[in-house]
């Protein structure tokens, strides 16, 4: 019987049955990524590359002259949502969120498509671009073309070029000893997509991890015409620990992070209670352990499923001086944050370890 038979006869597709990974949680391993990275080949120096592959940031940025740069970023991942449609709209917004993470504004995007052919029914992989258009008409660019293969699971995502104003680019190395941490999205988006892919997941956890996880990261060009914001990236598959860690590194810091003022996704604490955690987090877990300390009180099993949860699409994290931090609240505020107005944390001196979690 065929996919389009199988349709046919009433029965309903799960994407996420086809797949062993999950949305961002099919990141490889940080310390394997590491491996894989290393070269002993002389790589020729680029001078107009601004950020590269020297720096562990969200996109590639290359001057092009009269003060700008394009941005150039590609991200795609297996289904972490059974909805095609949805799919399509979670990974265009996650390949989206890089170039706004940069300080910077879409231009286009083209689509990258792995598809089972002989599994599942070329009607699902429609709807799953049909959602990729739905975000990218968001974002106010087109998608413009792609590629396709015939893939053993179904992977989907974009390659999207963008453009900033050179003087508005954030990194996320460039943070300063005393600037205050923000967080613009709940966490817990692994834990509720491994609750999903198990039938646990509770349809008004559902609705809202698709609301957070399609909604585009557009105040990050804000962010970049702030000069008080010095440094900004977006939580991703390495989780908020892991991706705070790079931040800290590439700065020469270190950074408290306050448990207790984390944003945590409905749902979240109740799932975990059942042991639902995705293999991610403990890959994560292994990466990052050495380069964390934890304030006596902290809940430590838990901050150990929460901190390294793999995030789809998950909020930005950024930096500000402490001089600024009434006037972000304020802007957060008046873009519909008013939930992320209190700040998760601040980057300190250099200590022996990378993250202090503090109550």
């Amino acid at each position: 019987m065929s996919a389009e038979n199988i349709i046919e006869a009433g029965e309903s597709i799960k994407l996420t049955q086809y797949s062993r990974g999950a949305g961002c949680g099919c990141k490889i391993a940080p310390n394997v990524l590491e491996v894989i990275l290393q070269t002993g080949l002389a790589i020729p120096k680029h001078k107009n590359l601004l950020v590269g592959n020297a720096s562990k940031d969200d996109a590639a940025v290359y001057d092009i002259g009269n003060g700008q740069a394009i941005i150039s970023t590609t991200d795609f991942f297996m289904p972490v949502v059974d909805d095609a449609f949805d799919f399509g709209r979670i990974a265009s917004a996650n390949a989206i969120s890089d170039v706004y993470a940069m300080g910077g504004r879409p231009l286009l995007a083209v689509a990258i498509l792995g598809w089972p052919v002989e599994k599942l029914p070329a009607s699902l992989a429609q709807q799953v671009l049909d959602g990729a258009r739905k975000i990218c008409a968001e974002a106010g660019i087109p998608l413009a073309g792609g590629h396709s293969i015939d893939s053993a699971e179904p992977i989907f995502g974009l390659a999207v070029t963008g453009l900033v104003e050179i003087q508005h680019l954030k990194k996320n190395n460039t943070a300063g000893e005393g600037d205050i941490i923000f967080l613009t999205k709940p966490l817990g988006a692994g834990i509720l997509s491994t609750a999903q892919k198990r039938g646990l997941l509770r349809e008004e956890h559902r609705s809202e991890m698709i609301h957070q996880m399609t909604s585009l990261n557009t105040l990050g060009e804000t962010l970049g015409k702030i000069q008080e914001v010095t440094a900004v990236t977006d939580v991703t598959g390495f989780g908020i620990l892991g991706h705070l860690i790079e931040m800290a590194e590439g700065a020469g810091l270190s950074a408290e992070l306050y448990y207790s003022q984390l944003p945590v996704a409905a749902g979240v604490k109740e799932y975990l209670a059942q042991r639902i955690v995705p293999d991610a987090t403990f890959r994560n877990w292994n990466s990052y352990s050495a380069k964390v300390s934890f304030e006596k009180g902290v809940n430590v099993m838990e901050a150990f499923s929460l901190l390294p949860d793999p995030q789809t699409n998950g909020g930005l994290l950024f930096s500000v001086k402490a001089s600024a931090v009434d006037d972000i609240q304020k802007l957060l505020t008046l873009k519909g944050l008013s939930n992320f107005i209190e700040p998760v944390g601040r980057f300190t001196e250099k200590k022996e370890k990378l993250i202090e979690v503090k109550i």
